[in-house]
Formats: C-alpha cells, sequence, structure tokens
C-alpha cells in the first residue's frame, strides 16, 4: 500500500484570482509558493502547512459556487461539500473569527463537535470553508470511533484497508513508468 504524506493540493476553481489571492493569502495568512499563467489560464499555489496546499485554476467563466452550507444534504450531481483547515491553537479560531468579521466576511460562530471545534465561512468563490481545532484527548487516527447506528458493510470492516478487495495490479514494465511532461516545468527556470 502507498504511504500519504498528506494533501499535496486542493484544486479549486475562481474567476477572480486577484481577490482569491487576497483572501487565502492576505486574509487567511497562506503563502503563495508558485504561480503558473499565460493567456485564459492561472494556477496558483497557496501552502497549508509544511506537506500541504490549495490551488486555483483562473478560468474565465467559472461562476461562483451556489450557496450551499457546510454538511447541508443536496440533489443530483455534487461531488464537493466544504474544506477543513486544522489549527494549532483553539485561540486561532477566535483570531480567525476576528479577521474574517473585520474583513466583512460571514464567519459562524465557534461550534463544538465534540472532538473538534469548528469555525465556518465561504471564500469570495463562496467555497465553504471550515477551520477545525481538535479536541485535547480524542485523536481520531489513533482511536477511530464508529458512531454510525446502521453502516454500510464496508463501514463494518474497521477502520484498516482490507486486502483483497481490488484485483492485484500487474508489475509495472519500464514502459508503465515511463514519465511525461506536464504543466508547471517552466516555475522551475524562472526565477521570482
Amino acid at each position: 500500500m502507498p504511504r500519504y504524506t498528506g494533501i499535496n493540493h486542493l484544486a479549486m476553481a475562481t474567476r477572480d484570482m486577484e481577490a482569491t489571492v487576497r483572501y487565502w493569502r492576505d486574509l487567511l495568512g497562506m503563502r503563495l509558493v508558485a504561480g503558473l499563467g499565460r493567456a485564459g489560464y492561472r494556477q496558483y499555489f497557496l501552502e497549508v502547512s509544511e506537506t500541504d496546499m490549495v490551488a486555483f485554476f483562473e478560468w474565465n467563466g467559472v461562476e461562483p459556487l451556489p450557496d450551499k452550507d457546510h454538511g447541508v444534504p443536496v440533489k443530483g450531481p455534487w461531488g464537493f461539500d466544504h474544506v477543513s483547515f486544522g489549527v494549532s491553537e483553539r485561540e486561532d479560531l477566535f483570531e480567525l473569527k476576528a479577521r474574517l468579521e473585520a474583513a466583512g466576511c460571514w464567519a459562524s460562530e465557534v461550534l463544538d463537535h465534540g472532538f473538534i471545534l469548528s469555525l465556518y465561512s465561504f471564500d469570495p468563490n463562496n467555497i465553504p470553508v471550515e477551520f477545525s481545532w481538535p479536541q485535547p484527548g480524542v485523536d481520531l487516527r489513533a482511536r477511530p470511533r464508529m458512531a454510525d447506528r446502521d453502516p454500510p458493510p464496508a463501514g463494518r470492516e474497521g477502520p484498516d484497508p482490507v486486502p483483497g478487495r481490488w484485483p492485484a495490479p500487474d508489475p509495472a514494465s519500464p514502459d508503465d513508468r515511463r514519465v511525461y511532461p506536464g504543466e508547471g516545468r517552466e516555475i522551475l527556470t524562472h526565477d521570482g
């Protein structure tokens, strides 16, 4: 099984990179670490932590997401509800709430979910954003918990991957291991 190191980047879309950078970098404090661009296309990366980033594509014609509160069920095509960023201190939630409100952004009250405290807001693209602080003494990664009274069969099998549920892959040939050039290589040759 692969070993994951975190979310390298979560890619979202905007039609206004200026407003997006102002919110994520200047208001939330995430460093802008890379930017790609040409006519009709931009992709910018912002650092969340040492291992995690968010990225935004700027495309003409992108519209903000429709109004939808965090975790409220919807019908029809949908694939994303909200993104939650962990914060290191309880006080960070209250600082973020004050910063968001001072900037004219809506921010919820801080809510106690038992295992985390959460603050909710929306970015300029109407992307639902949550900030979470883990409650002391509750570590779901160290001690997973299932509170669903009627989980599907896979949920009843426990937290660890179950071997044999998928076909074993064939060993990769040298041709299957070829790496092809993609977008972003210009970052390596451009200082700035």
